[in-house]
């Protein structure tokens, strides 16, 4: 789904925002708290600290109103009283003086405040009762909103929002920008780029093309021919580098693509099935329609059991392109696609295990199928550590790819046993959590002080592990391997094909049915898929985006590089077919990526 964002929006502005420090400070701290928030007070302390002891005259620092009036009935008040005594030039007197007395923030004791601080008190109290400044407030809500914040406090650092520890060492580490802290930072903004899998995926491929027509081409096939056996004794695993990937890493990739799937049917837009009606009609459509122009290309012919190969959709790509676009693409488009794509996942892996599997080995089925069982019964004794169902999830491999079975479903089946478990009891963690904190706050007991600590702290690694199951916490852990080392190590694999004018001949079937089934098929199929469901009355009409959005949408869906090229491995044993295959999806990926994209860009609104 699509992710929080991690930057400030808008950036910091000296004409509306509340800016005390340097004109040209070394850093900026911005902060959206709450007047009546508890820790927002204690925070205030820290920022005092910072600024007046370890980095004088250097900070910047900046505040935004978010109150919560849900848990603080004051909050919005106090907001306001602090835009009042702004309007008289003394925001940061009210600041200081409303977290310094959080008890005394009702309507009376703010006006005798303003009297305190030497304010116009008739001013500021009329102010005050006709709301004046509650549009002010309103605004910082919406940029809260904008920059994915809700709760209090949260910080920016120099417009990154900063989700550290709030101690002075971890606060100051992240200012002072270390040259480990600018790497980590670095990649992690690039990580938080919708387009950057996308990106190093199309710079592989882009690598791998450039790399298979230069003279060094005997050198691509040679590595990617490499054997890397694994001997145990007697046993051998006789694989090469290449199938190493293809067989071996890419189960990563569909182990959490399912880890993925798995937590939408149990928990994300595919749970509600009024909801899930609409993207798991376009996916339907987005999958039959493809199939179906390929094979009116491709009937009888020897190509033809190459149909499944327009079916997929690259979702890295797609969302990554949506991203790019900006506020074109509404957010629920983009859920629209997120979902949409699961469920192609979804349908790309029965595909590849029903259609694109042939030489069983009866025995290897079996062994899976225990090992499978195994994994399962681990789940219902609930074990929640990862190293036992990694044991049995390599058996399980092993098994698959003996059998003959495409491995994938090895990463599939180890995901469905993985374990989720039922939402933690909040307050409980919190009180048990708050109770752990304060026994570090205890005076030492001689000798066995740090023996307690220790014990204190893995109880609490133990209460943050229950927030979230090994199936999300797994999930959480492989996705940036998975997007961001095996998929582009899959594109240099894979995408490195010699071009001759067997491969550039578009207008053999094969060609035309991979083309004309990614660009056209897939906008088709998801754009009449979905107004059928709608005018069936199985799923509401979407009111955030346009039929034109929906179109534009489809026709991005057509980009289905990464599935794409893998089914087109499964589905042909001869080189030539494959090799222009793969070639007609990249093709077809330009052409999906333009057309979706001037679609998007000349949308109407939803109401068009």
């Amino acid at each position: 789904m699509p992710e929080q964002p991690s930057q400030l929006s808008p950036p910091v502005d000296p004409a509306r925002d509340h800016m005390d420090g340097p004109d040209d400070p070394g850093v900026t701290l911005l902060e959206y708290g709450d007047y009546q928030c508890g820790y927002c007070q204690r925070a205030h302390a820290g920022i005092r600290r910072i600024r007046e002891q370890h980095l004088p005259g250097q900070v910047r620092y900046v505040f935004r109103h978010l109150p919560n009036t849900r848990l603080h009935p004051d909050a919005q008040r106090a907001a306001e009283a602090a835009e009042a005594a702004a309007a008289q030039g003394r925001f940061w007197d009210m600041h200081d003086y409303m977290f310094a007395n959080q008890d005394a923030l009702d309507r009376d004791s703010l006006v005798d405040a303003a009297a305190t601080l030497g304010l116009d008190q008739q001013r500021f109290a009329r102010e005050l009762d006709d709301q004046i400044h509650a549009p002010r407030v309103r605004a910082d809500l919406d940029h809260a909103q904008a920059s994915g914040v809700h709760v209090t406090p949260t910080f920016f650092i120099d417009g990154r929002r900063y989700d550290g520890p709030w101690d002075d060492e971890s606060v100051l580490d992240t200012m002072r920008r270390p040259l480990g802290g600018r790497v980590r930072q670095f990649a992690e903004d690039f990580a938080g780029l919708s387009a950057s899998a996308g990106f190093l995926m199309l710079l592989g491929a882009v690598v791998a093309l450039i790399w298979a027509n230069s003279p060094w081409a005997a050198s691509y096939t040679a590595l990617w021919n490499t054997e890397m056996a694994v001997r145990l004794g007697g046993f051998v695993l006789p694989l090469s580098l290449h199938q190493w990937i293809n067989d071996g890493l890419i189960v990563f990739f569909f182990f959490v693509v399912t880890l993925e799937i798995k937590r939408e049917i149990t928990a994300g837009e595919m749970s509600d099935p009024r909801r899930a009606a609409l993207p798991l009609a376009a996916a339907t459509g987005g999958m039959v329609a493809p199939a179906v122009l390929y094979l009116l290309f491709n009937w009888g012919g020897p190509a033809a059991m190459g149909w499944g190969v327009p079916m997929a959709t690259d979702t890295a790509f797609a969302l990554g392109i949506m991203a790019m676009l900006g506020p074109r693409v509404p957010l629920a488009l983009k859920v629209f696609v997120a979902t949409l794509a699961i469920a192609d996942d979804v349908g790309a892996i029965l595909v590849l295990a029903l259609f694109y599997t042939t030489d069983i080995a009866v025995a290897g089925l079996v062994l899976a199928a225990l090992c499978f069982a195994a994994a399962l019964a681990l789940n219902r004794a609930r074990v929640y550590r990862p190293l036992p169902y990694s044991l049995v999830g390599i058996g399980l491999w092993l098994a698959v790819l003996y059998s003959g079975v495409h491995t994938t479903l090895a990463g599939v089946l180890l995901a469905f046993a993985i374990p989720t478990h039922s939402p933690p009891n909040t307050p409980g963690l919190h009180s048990q959590s708050t109770a752990l904190f304060d026994s570090l706050q205890a005076p030492p007991v001689a000798s066995n002080d740090q023996s307690r600590y220790q014990a204190t702290v893995r109880a609490l690694e133990s209460l943050v592990g229950r927030l979230l199951s090994p199936a999300q916490r797994l999930e959480r852990d492989l996705r940036p391997w998975s997007s961001y080392l095996i998929l582009p190590l899959f594109a240099l694999a894979n995408a490195g094909i010699a071009v001759a004018p067997s491969t550039l001949d578009f207008l053999r079937p094969v060609s035309l049915g991979v083309i004309v089934g990614l660009v056209i098929g897939k906008p088709l199929g998801i754009t009449l898929a979905t107004w059928l469901a709608v005018r069936a009355g199985l799923a509401d009409q979407p009111t955030e985006f346009s039929w034109r959005q929906v179109a534009g949408a489809g026709a991005l869906c057509g980009i289905g590089f990464t599935m794409s090229i893998f089914i087109a491995d499964a589905a042909f044993a001869d080189s030539g077919p494959l090799a222009l295959a793969k070639v007609s999806v990249m093709v077809a990926c330009v052409l999906a990526a333009g057309l979706g994209s001037w679609l998007l860009r000349g949308a109407p609104s939803p109401s068009a």
